[in-house]
């Protein structure tokens, strides 16, 4: 699955938005180790927008800035041959064709580059008043990294992250508690020591406030 068939399966902005936001919770409970995290969300980003980060540590990663304006994406497979480093430090031809001037600052995001080339073989973006997502007109993009890079956002569902958190992490999970994370709900202690018994609701209240996560 490249971009193309992703922006396609991709749900809208605020779907994509909430499971970030599940995925970073999910994440900060099960993993006391805030290095090795693999899902983090920024509510402070800046005075005016979010942001969904990915690390697996192996080098690849992606972003997801929510903005009023809509949102705007950067994934990068560190082994795909559309690698800027893999291309004379250049971004794949087409790929940040068409970004709308409102995305403009996330685009060029030094967080985001080296040397002011972006870290990417996958670029994506949706404005507030259009009905789908769009990406640049990038040819032979099916190596990317597009389908795995995104899987969890793109599928949106507690099963998803269950089979991913299970593999990842090596433990069984509840999957009511994921549920219960994926609705946004406030945690409970139960809900926590459900998903991690190591892990207290008192010791997760500056993860929970940097992620933006409702509170009871």
């Amino acid at each position: 699955m490249s971009v193309h068939e992703l922006t396609r399966r991709l749900p809208d902005v605020g779907t994509v938005r909430r499971v970030s936001r599940a995925l970073a919770v999910l994440d900060l409970v099960l993993n006391e180790d805030e290095s090795t995290r693999y899902y983090e969300f920024d509510a402070r980003w800046s005075e005016t927008e979010e942001a969904a980060l990915m690390r697996d540590g192996s080098g690849d990663e992606y972003s997801i800035v929510f903005s009023p304006d809509g949102a705007f994406a950067y994934g990068f497979d560190h082994e795909s041959p559309m690698s800027p480093y893999a291309n004379g430090h250049k971004p794949w031809p087409g790929l940040l064709d068409g970004v709308p001037e409102v995305f403009h600052a996330a685009r060029d995001e030094k967080a985001f580059s080296d040397d002011g080339v972006p870290r990417a073989t996958v670029c994506f973006w949706r404005t507030t008043d259009a009905p789908v997502w769009s990406s640049g007109p990038v040819e032979s993009a099916h190596r990317d990294g597009a389908d795995w890079l995104f899987e969890l956002v793109a599928d949106c569902r507690p099963e998803a992250y269950l089979t991913f958190a299970e593999e990842y992490y090596e433990v069984a999970l509840d999957l009511d508690a994921i549920r219960h994370v994926y609705a946004l709900m406030p945690l409970s202690e139960y809900v926590v020591t459900s998903l991690n018994r190591q892990r207290r609701l008192r010791d997760l209240s500056e993860g929970i406030a940097e992620i933006g996560y409702p509170r009871s």
